[in-house]
């Protein structure tokens, strides 16, 4: 594993037995993340997101689940790793930061006791000095009057607090790696662009990698070096931000692509993404998104496409020829302009 690489994972999947059958989570799911690098991870709900991060922290319940595959930290597999080893990686080396901050804080302790009693976990320390670290923690991520605002409870935060209050206890111990799931939801625009913001300052002030697991497209564009896009529990693309943002080759990429609305195309109709994600329990055979796809062809509904490099640059899970990619996409961009053009 080169020296700058903090996290790689190998063929990940996440099955879980149910009732009505195995629900395939995840897929088979290869990745890595860098040191001081952001990996946007994208998705519809129900891709798989969450639950490959869950995961790779060893938050999913081992006994309903068959985990297979190798998650690399620190060229440790960590899903060979007993409990306690693990939870001394998790918030010592690794960070999360959960959607929810309101039901990730518990309800009837103080905001500072709970960022301290995270770092009294992993770290020997008096607790006197483990609430001024909190204190600290809460001042790094531009909380005003942190220690006034450490005696209070999660209820008089705002939202926005309350998320730089979770950054700030996922970044108590000096993780190398943080991971952010929907960090931005329900937040307003301008909250959401402080999260964003103090996110990217971190990552260069603390060199950590940060992986942003979130389902807008425009946040991925603004903080991200890399981006993966999953379908179905699999990525179907992963490449440089402009890689895919300038030259998708996945056509879910492209759906996903066309359905963000730009603020120079007032009027413009948004292209939708026809049908709905498949069941993870009946995934449809061969690629899992030729149902929805409207250049889908022979092999689509029989041989699952292999993530590869077909020529463009990058690795994607499409049966199409790379020229084929490329002028499909052209005529795409087309009609998008003269639509534009026409509003």
């Amino acid at each position: 594993m080169p020296s700058d690489c903090l996290l790689e994972v190998k063929d990940l999947k996440v099955h879980f037995p149910t009732d009505d059958g195995l629900v395939k989570a995840v897929d088979g799911i290869s990745f890595t993340v860098d040191r001081g690098q952001t990996l946007g991870v994208v998705g519809e709900s129900g891709s798989g997101k969450s639950v490959t991060f869950m995961t790779i922290m060893g938050l999913i319940n081992r006994k309903k689940a068959h985990v297979e595959g190798e998650v690399l930290f620190g060229g440790r597999d960590l899903l060979k790793m007993p409990e306690d080893e693990l939870r001394k990686i998790r918030g010592n080396g690794m960070g999360m930061v959960f959607q929810d901050p309101m039901t990730s804080l518990h309800p009837y302790y103080k905001v500072g006791t709970q960022i301290a009693e995270a770092i009294l976990t992993h770290r020997d320390m008096p607790k006197e000095e483990a609430h001024k670290k909190a204190c600290e923690m809460l001042d790094v991520v531009g909380i005003p009057q942190p220690a006034e605002r450490a005696k209070q409870y999660p209820h008089e935060y705002s939202g926005g607090m309350r998320q730089r209050a979770m950054i700030a206890m996922a970044l108590s111990l000096n993780p190398d790696l943080l991971i952010a799931d929907e960090p931005t939801t329900a937040l307003d625009v301008t909250v959401q662009a402080q999260i964003l913001e103090l996110i990217g300052r971190l990552k260069e002030d603390f060199n950590v990698g940060v992986v942003l697991i979130t389902h807008d497209l425009g946040v991925v564009h603004d903080v991200a070096q890399r981006v993966m896009v999953m379908y179905a529990g699999r990525a179907v693309e992963i490449g440089s931000r402009d890689e895919v943002f300038n030259n998708p080759l996945h056509p879910y990429a492209w759906g996903l692509l066309e359905s963000i609305p730009h603020v120079d195309q007032k009027g413009t109709r948004l292209v939708p993404i026809e049908g709905l994600p498949p069941s993870l329990i009946f995934v449809p055979p061969g690629c899992p998104f030729h149902p929805r796809c409207p250049h889908r062809f022979e092999p689509c509904d029989k041989e699952i496409p292999a993530f590869i490099d077909r020529g463009g640059g990058h690795p994607e899970a499409c049966h199409l020829p790379i020229e084929d990619k490329r002028r499909i996409y052209s005529e795409r961009e087309a009609g998008r302009r003269s639509r534009k053009a026409a509003s």
